[in-house]
């Protein structure tokens, strides 16, 4: 598994140029304020997301483990990692701008945030570090590709911890760009909205599908 868990935060470090996109105003507005506490909401914002991550993580990837175990239907994990596998290289498409078919995933999301997005609103505006540790906890249910696409290899994953451990992994791999976004920092921003670091991000996602992939086949042969 700890490949996975590797793999895990790359995805997350180099796919963070979409988290930026998506979160990055939310992390940037957190920041202003008056007096030390501001400094702080940024980090307990995005711990707050990590953790819903872990959550989630956790849940899915003990519910496929327990259903798998009870049914005898460990066979169809290498199925589910085929899935993951082409997850990946969806994300890949996605990020290198080549194709954008995982929007459609992602809106599947929509729906469930039409009811979580009121709950958020009604932290603002943010006055202490829980409050955005429990804006980011919410916020980490934003419908995200990424996300989605990450959450494949937690229904792999075999348990309920390592579920967890491959999100938490995710969440720390985006943390630097989202951090250094809710600071103020804009180079990290401009290198991953850049055509060339796009391209080595979407190439080297392909290249992990892929070789996933190669394994689920060879478990199904």
């Amino acid at each position: 598994m700890s490949a996975d868990f590797v793999a895990a935060f790359m995805i997350g470090l180099i796919g963070s140029g979409h988290c930026m996109g998506m979160c990055g105003g939310v992390a940037s507005l957190l920041s202003m304020g008056n007096g030390q506490p501001s400094k702080i909401i940024p980090l307990f914002y995005n711990l707050g997301r990590i953790f819903s991550y872990a959550l989630f993580g956790g849940l899915i990837g003990g519910a496929v483990s327990t259903i798998a175990e009870v049914a005898s239907l460990n066979h169809s994990f290498a199925w589910l990692r085929l899935l993951a596998a082409l997850f990946m290289v969806l994300l890949a498409c996605y990020i290198g701008r080549w194709w954008q078919g995982l929007l459609i995933v992602e809106n599947l999301g929509k729906k469930l945030w039409q009811y979580i997005s009121p709950m958020s609103k009604k932290l603002l505006p943010i006055s202490n570090p829980y409050q955005a540790g429990a804006f980011g906890f919410l916020w980490g249910w934003l419908p995200c590709g990424l996300v989605y696409s990450t959450l494949t290899w937690a229904v792999v994953s075999g348990s309920s911890l390592n579920g967890a451990l491959i999100m938490t992994a995710f969440g720390l791999g985006t943390l630097p760009a989202m951090l250094m976004v809710g600071y103020g920092s804009t180079y990290l921003h401009k290198l991953q909205q850049s055509t060339v670091f796009r391209n080595i991000a979407a190439i080297t996602i392909l290249g992990y599908g892929l070789y996933t992939a190669y394994g689920a086949m060879r478990l199904l042969a």
